[in-house]
């Protein structure tokens, strides 16, 4: 188990760390960049993987022992029992765009257990960071850190639901009759919302470990709950659902998830 002092030193790394990625984005946002396509069809560009390296590159400097789980250059195994997840963009689709709502996801890892998540969203020079018992931070630019709370929303008709594509929800129309406002502001920058209070629910079906892993210590320190759509609390997973927490079981229900009816 880390200790508190170390975890908060680490967050503080985490944090410098994905603002350095951050400003590498930074440099090609907003201009047409040449990509690859992956195997699994999604894009990559030169941005992602010089973010990526310089990622690595840290974590090896900072702690050299831990092992790494990274979107672009896969893992890298380490002797601590410790792993840093490494997401240079996620949110690639709005990157390529031009929409500013893609972030810089660090992850930590102590064994099985999900211990510190950082959220970077450079082009709103905005970041939340959290830690396991350290509670979750919010930077906005030009405002001095702040506690990030979710909101005590207890009514899905009164709630903002977020997801970041609609087709691959089983019923969104069932979904859309039942919230209060469903809107498609998708990735990691719906998971920030929740945890600061300006959404309810976000609902990601599709998750890879260096998505999820930062989320579970953000939302949970910031005071909601999240879980893999089975119900399970689990950060590395292949789906995710944020809530502020009164509404995570209605929502596992209406889902239709083997986990609605024992969350």
């Amino acid at each position: 188990m880390i200790e508190a002092a170390e975890l908060a030193e680490l967050r503080a790394f985490a944090v410098d760390a994905a603002r350095a990625a951050g400003r590498i984005t930074l440099a090609a946002f907003g201009t047409a960049l040449p990509f690859d396509t992956k195997s699994d069809g999604s894009p990559v560009t030169d941005a992602d993987r010089r973010a990526e390296d310089l990622l690595r590159r840290r974590i090896a400097e900072r702690c050299p022992r831990d092992g790494v789980i990274g979107e672009e250059f896969g893992v890298t195994e380490g002797g601590s029992g410790r792993r840093w997840t490494v997401d240079p963009i996620d949110g690639t689709t709005s990157f390529d765009h031009g929409v500013p709502l893609y972030g810089v996801l660090v992850g930590l890892l102590d064994g099985d257990e999900a211990v510190l998540g950082v959220i970077h969203l450079p082009a709103l020079d905005e970041t939340v960071a959290a830690s396991a018992g350290g509670g979750c931070a919010w930077w906005r630019a030009g405002a001095a850190p702040e506690a990030a709370r979710v909101r005590p929303t207890d009514r899905l008709d009164r709630a903002l639901v977020l997801t970041t594509d609609l087709t691959r929800i089983e019923d969104p129309g069932g979904l859309a009759a039942r919230a209060g406002r469903l809107r498609t502001w998708g990735d990691c920058y719906g998971h920030v919302l929740v945890a600061t209070g300006r959404a309810d629910a976000m609902i990601d079906p599709r998750m890879s470990p260096w998505d999820s892993v930062p989320l579970l210590p953000v939302v949970e320190e910031a005071g909601g709950r999240f879980t893999t759509l089975d119900g399970e609390r689990r950060s590395a997973a292949g789906s995710a659902l944020s809530t502020n927490g009164p509404l995570h079981r209605e929502l596992l229900d209406l889902l239709g998830t083997p986990g609605g009816a024992r969350a």
